[in-house]
């Protein structure tokens, strides 16, 4: 028995469409997974407390040392101030009179954690050689250098440790790992800047 000659063109034109409707439908499935992703991210940052004023970095006893060294605290710029306001946990900024410390407890998962690098490339200065390095204590941290004109160029490392010992260089990978339950808090972000040698 033979077909008739227009039976390939029919095939070929039922695996387009085939092809087609499975673009199609990897398209609309990847959209609707990003939307609900955006929609949980959102809805988590709008439970976040907005306007509720400065919260008390008192309730966080700081370190009164930071590897060995004795450190001080200051005062939050403007700028902090008004994100600590609004930022679910408490910070502060200490120094050891050559680096600066800024710590951070974190008390939900929260987008509102960013990389260091995003705040500092958002202040104007260049951010390069960014790298895993595992200091003394064997902690593990993700560093870079940042420079900006007129400003001496700053070595910063930054990590976040949760509860239990578990630590990120990564804050995508911590934000997703507590979001799901596998990191529990409270957390705290650890920013260390200071001179590059």
């Amino acid at each position: 028995m033979t077909l008739p000659r227009f039976a390939p063109l029919a095939f070929a034109q039922g695996l387009f469409a085939n092809r087609f409707l499975h673009r199609a439908a990897h398209k609309a499935l990847f959209a609707a997974t990003m939307g609900l992703c955006l929609t949980w991210s959102a809805v988590h940052a709008w439970r976040a407390p907005q306007g509720a004023g400065p919260r008390p970095v008192a309730s966080v006893e700081w370190p009164r040392q930071w590897d060995g060294v004795p450190v001080r605290p200051l005062a939050l710029g403007d700028v902090e101030q008004r994100f600590a306001e609004r930022f679910p946990g408490t910070m502060a900024r200490l120094t050891d009179g050559s680096r600066t410390l800024v710590l951070r407890r974190v008390d939900t998962p929260t987008r509102m954690l960013h990389p260091a690098a995003d705040c500092y490339r958002a202040q104007g200065f260049g951010v390069a050689d960014e790298r895993l390095v595992q200091d003394a204590q064997a902690r593990r941290w993700h560093c870079f250098t940042a420079r900006r004109a007129g400003a001496s160029p700053l070595s910063v490392c930054e990590r976040i440790e949760d509860a239990t010992g578990q630590a990120f260089t990564d804050a995508s990978a911590w934000y997703w790992s507590a979001l799901a339950g596998r990191s529990t808090g409270p957390w705290r972000a650890v920013t260390v800047a200071g001179p590059l040698t």
